[in-house]
């Protein structure tokens, strides 16, 4: 009886030990939420870095010698077409005039005697009363009367052009720097820098392009897609270097006729209007250029993308709710969400969240998701410039 009662017991023993060792039940699916890509008309930009440039930018020069006796603007100031500048003492000038003039009516003189004489001597020549010389000399004698009347004539234009340049003119619409001339500074022809001039609108917007947007570019100009920029005026929007978007637009003007083989670049420019004229030369600014036609395109938020070492991946749930990896072509990012140019098809479910619980084949639960577009303003391609903070303040 003991011996049977060991053995059921035993029986009962390697019974429960059987059961203990029983797999646990497995873990449900991790559940993902997936949607499928958004489908939007875009148009591709392209980012370039460039500054506003003065299509006329002189320094303006006194074109005669002489004493300044006047000055007719303030530092920095706006001037228009033909606004006074400088003033040059015109007396030494004034009297050249006025003896050119004086040559002027000596001359008229000269040449109403010349030509009575040469009539005279014709009539005495047909009575045959005077040498044919002598008529040929008198004839002469008139044409160089006429010769200094003209020459007379001529200093007295010149004359009244070196009165002109007495005062100084603004050559075109724009903005003076400072004067780099005081009151009785004597100056000097072609040599004496008097201010500068630049004109303020509209404004060149200049940038260098790489090679290959360049060549970008003209593929796109061969397949029809946009024309190119070397004769078509293309959109380009700018931003300036405190701003979240872009303000500011123009179009192109100039593309150069060569790549510089230094830097692999092709210079380029665009006209911006500046009517309230803040644009000011020289100002940094981020430029955008149109870079394709519209085409359709597929948007994914950055965070249902995957890097895995060089590639991208996005993951996808197919019909058996298995993971499946799928590698793609990034583009810009438009309305928050980025453009898929290759590897992902319009119908497929992509997962959104949930991505650090999946591999490929995993087998998950879905919950149906929506992609929405965040409307605003577009990552700039550089820091934002920040406002600086003022050294000083005070309480009045």
């Amino acid at each position: 009886m003991r011996v049977g009662y060991k053995s059921l017991v035993g029986v009962l023993l390697l019974a429960v030990a059987a059961c203990s060792k029983q797999a646990p039940p497995p873990p449900p699916p991790p559940e993902v939420t997936v949607a499928t890509p958004l489908r939007r008309e875009v148009i591709d930009w392209d980012d370039y870095t460039g500054r506003f440039e003065a299509p006329q930018d002189v320094e303006v020069r006194a074109r005669i010698d002489g004493v300044v006796t006047g000055i007719h603007f303030r530092n920095g100031q706006d001037v228009g077409t033909g606004a006074p500048l400088i003033t040059i003492d015109p007396r030494p000038y004034q009297a050249a005039l006025q003896q050119a003039r004086a040559q002027v009516a000596r001359a008229q003189a000269t040449l109403a005697n010349a030509r009575s004489v040469a009539a005279r001597s014709g009539q005495l020549a047909q009575a045959q009363a005077v040498s044919r010389e002598e008529l040929e000399t008198d004839v002469a004698a008139r044409r160089t009367a006429e010769a200094d009347l003209a020459a007379a004539r001529a200093a007295v234009r010149n004359a009244e052009l070196n009165l002109s340049f007495t005062t100084v003119r603004a050559p075109f619409a724009g903005r003076a720097s400072d004067r780099r001339v005081s009151l009785g500074d004597t100056v000097q022809d072609g040599e004496t820098v008097l201010t500068r001039i630049v004109s303020l609108d509209p404004l060149w917007f200049t940038f260098e392009g790489a090679e290959a947007f360049y060549l970008k570019n003209l593929r796109q100009d061969q397949r029809g897609e946009r024309g190119s920029s070397r004769n078509t005026a293309n959109p380009v929007d700018i931003q300036l270097a405190d701003e979240d978007d872009y303000r500011w637009h123009g179009r192109m003007e100039f593309l150069d006729n060569a790549i510089d083989p230094n830097s692999g670049t092709i210079r380029a420019r665009a006209v911006v209007a500046n009517p309230t004229r803040f644009l000011t030369p020289g100002m940094f600014g981020r430029a955008r250029l149109l870079g394709s036609g519209r085409y359709q395109a597929l948007l994914v938020p950055d965070e249902a993308i995957v890097t895995d070492q060089n590639r991208r991946l996005v993951y996808v749930v197919n019909r058996e709710n298995k993971i499946v990896p799928r590698p793609v072509e990034l583009g810009a990012k438009v309305e928050g969400l980025r453009i898929v140019r290759a590897g992902l098809a319009p119908t497929e479910r992509v997962v959104l969240d949930g991505l650090g619980k999946v591999r490929p084949d995993t087998v998950v639960k879905t919950r149906q998701g929506q992609i929405k577009p965040s409307p605003g303003t577009q990552p700039a391609p550089t820091s934002k410039l920040v406002e600086p903070v003022s050294g000083q303040a005070t309480t009045d």
